[in-house]
């Protein structure tokens, strides 16, 4: 009896340990963004690879639209009604300042360079500040180089952008755009077509990619910089409790995935959808495109200075010891990615 006993013990402490290894964890995953955006579906292929890479120890369930509008994802990933998400740093003005260094006019051509070499810059300089605390940062990344939208008329000078209402998405560009004495209104990107269509805004500041994304059909001019006029600084994310509930071995996967990975991943992603939009629906629906004269960039460049040397007094305030050369790194980081 003793025997038997003992036997059926050992079998169900096997049969339990059996179960606790093959023990999946699901996590909720939400996007404000429609499921065909770029940020969607990169978002998506980064939960096959950590499905993938884990043996389906982890697995994602991504929810049919956002649990909350694009402004409220960060803390909706911290307090856990989504586990992993996206948003943008600027959708919530004066929260995050040393983020904004990602956000300056003239960084750079492309996504992948820009965002590579944020996540080299935040990593080294950033994430030690804590800025992002409450979450678990798995990358941070950008868009491509920002440009100026519009339905109305060729846009040549500063004076010519003011002349119109334009939809902005926060950050550095909307104190740019306050400098530069433009009529700007910060709205999230969603939003884009009914302001476009219904005649409240005459465009937008958005990277290409945008246009077919947003379906913005009334667009027919382009105003383009070199390095973009803009960028926007994107955090990608997973509740930190969640995170740190995972073993060992799911940790390490997570952490295989994220940061550099994963942005190099939504830099690449962004490329090839701005190629698309331009090559398509701006090329289908007659989009002139023009690239800004000496005069404009350095009307830009003149009224950004000023606020690149306030933004390092901020930073510096918030811990950053030498913002103007983590600028500079910056900079010199983006063109050894390209």
């Amino acid at each position: 009896m003793k025997l038997r006993y003992a036997l059926a013990t050992a079998v169900s402490a096997t049969l339990l340990a059996s179960g606790a290894a093959s023990a999946e964890t699901v996590f909720t995953v939400s996007s404000w963004l429609p499921p065909t955006h770029t940020l969607s579906t990169v978002q998506k292929d980064w939960c096959d690879k950590l499905a993938k890479e884990s043996a389906g120890s982890m697995k994602c369930n991504i929810l049919p639209k956002g649990v909350v509008s694009a402004p409220g994802t960060f803390d909706a990933v911290r307090d856990g009604l989504a586990d992993i998400s996206y948003t943008v740093d600027g959708y919530t003005p004066g929260r995050f300042i040393n983020t904004q260094v990602a956000e300056f006019p003239f960084l750079g051509d492309d996504a992948t360079a820009t965002s590579v070499a944020y996540q080299r810059i935040y990593d080294k300089y950033f994430a030690p500040l804590g800025e992002h605390r409450g979450v678990k940062v798995l990358a941070v990344f950008t868009h491509g180089p920002g440009i100026i939208f519009n339905s109305k008329m060729p846009v040549t000078s500063a004076a010519e952008a003011s002349s119109l209402k334009f939809r902005i998405g926060g950050g550095n560009i909307n104190e740019l755009s306050k400098a530069m004495g433009w009529n700007t209104t910060l709205k999230p990107a969603p939003e884009s077509f009914e302001l476009l269509s219904t005649g409240v805004m005459d465009g937008t500041f958005f990277p290409d990619e945008s246009i077919a994304s947003f379906k913005l059909s009334m667009v027919k001019h382009a105003t383009t910089f070199p390095g973009g006029l803009y960028n926007t600084s994107f955090v990608f994310m997973m509740n930190q409790d969640k995170y740190k509930a995972l073993s060992a071995a799911d940790k390490a996967v997570v952490d295989k995935l994220s940061g550099e990975p994963a942005a190099r991943m939504f830099g690449e992603g962004w490329d090839k959808v701005d190629a698309a939009s331009r090559d398509g629906a701006q090329k289908a629906q007659g989009v002139a495109r023009i690239m800004a004269d000496k005069a404009f960039v350095k009307a830009v460049a003149d009224k950004q200075e000023s606020l690149e040397t306030r933004w390092a007094a901020a930073a510096q305030a918030k811990g950053l010891k030498d913002p103007k050369g983590a600028l500079a790194e910056f900079r010199a980081e983006i063109a050894k990615v390209k």
